[in-house]
This record gives structure tokens, C-alpha cells and sequence, in this order.
């Protein structure tokens, strides 16, 4: 059943893109294998984009997460296509799968990340990718990569709606009536 709210949760998320000024970045979700304590962009971890979305006071939005099979230029922009309005500007650090970006339409800033000489650089995603971490493996003790996104999903969902804590219960009982079926098939696949 909760396999089936969060379905109903992503399915109404997709309707809406991020716009104006976002962050992104990517995260690595889950543990690693037995034997194995890289971090970072060489760990066996569960790799997942997020970008946010930011007001003109600088303070979060809304939020998007996807998990990603590898973590190159084609699935950045897939993301980036999927989440992102064309013509917003996109803050990223400056890792070269983000470069193409620019070509796709949209106003990319990349920025080295240097927590000592700009601590504020990518400020609010990597508090929010931190949350987000300490929702699944806070609430869920962790969770299979194959059912990853749809605790993504969750968490974005949430996140979107914090704003209106007394409408999140009618909200979500109303995505719940209009998403389509899902099926175990649905879930295993």
C-alpha cells in the first residue's frame, strides 16, 4: 500500500518542472559493498541527481531527485530536460558532466566547490541531499536500489508541500484517486 501512495505522490510531482535559479548535483545513496569504503564519485553507491529550485531571497523551493544508471553528460541533461524549465540557470560545481548543459538551453554557472573559500556555494542542495539521507536511512534504516526512486519520490513530494502541512493529508488522498493503478508487477519490475 505505501508502494502504491508513493506511485500516487511521483505521478503528481511529474506535472511540474523547477524554474529560475536551481542547484544540482549529484549524491550516492545506500551502503557500499562488503570490503568496499570509497566515497564519492568511486563508490559502488546508488548514484542519484537533485536539483533545487531557489526564490530570489536565495531560500529553497522545490526539489526534484532521480535515480541514475551512471553519472555522464546524457543523463544530466536527460534530468535537466525532465525537472528543469528550459532558460533557467543551473548552479552546478565544476565536474564536466555538467558543461553540456549550456548547450541545451540553459544559463549554466559552474563553480569549483571549495567549502573553505565559498562555504556557501551549492549551500541549501547539499543540506537538503544531507535531510534527504537522514530520511531514508533515518525513517527506512536504508532501502533496496531498486525501490530508491520511489523514496526519492516521497521525500520530493514532502519537501514540495511543507509549506501546507494541514492540506498534505487531502492533497495526497487526492493524488492517490486520480493516479493510475499499480500493480505488483509494477513493483518488482
Amino acid at each position: 500500500m505505501s508502494h502504491k501512495i508513493r506511485n500516487a505522490m511521483k505521478k503528481r510531482d511529474e506535472g511540474y518542472q523547477l524554474s529560475g535559479y536551481v542547484e544540482m548535483d549529484e549524491g550516492f545513496f545506500g551502503s557500499p559493498s562488503e570490503g568496499e569504503g570509497k566515497r564519492g564519485r568511486g563508490t559502488d553507491k546508488a548514484p542519484v541527481v537533485i536539483g533545487l529550485s531557489l526564490d530570489e531571497a536565495g531560500h529553497p523551493e522545490f526539489v526534484k531527485a532521480k535515480v541514475l544508471g551512471t553519472v555522464d553528460s546524457e543523463s544530466i541533461v536527460d534530468f535537466a530536460h525532465t525537472a528543469v524549465e528550459e532558460g533557467s540557470s543551473i548552479a552546478s560545481d565544476g565536474l564536466f558532466i555538467y558543461k553540456k548543459l549550456a548547450e541545451k538551453g540553459y544559463i549554466h554557472l559552474p563553480e569549483n566547490f571549495n567549502a573553505i573559500e565559498n562555504p556557501d556555494h551549492l549551500k541549501w542542495l547539499h543540506i537538503v541531499i544531507s535531510n534527504l539521507k537522514s530520511f531514508i536511512n533515518g525513517t527506512y534504516h536504508g532501502v533496496a536500489k531498486i525501490h530508491l526512486q520511489t523514496f526519492l519520490d516521497e521525500f520530493c513530494y514532502r519537501f514540495n508541500r511543507r509549506f501546507w502541512p494541514s492540506q498534505l493529508f487531502a492533497r495526497t488522498l487526492f493524488a492517490c484517486f486520480s493516479a493510475p493503478p499499480f500493480t505488483r508487477y509494477d513493483l518488482i519490475r
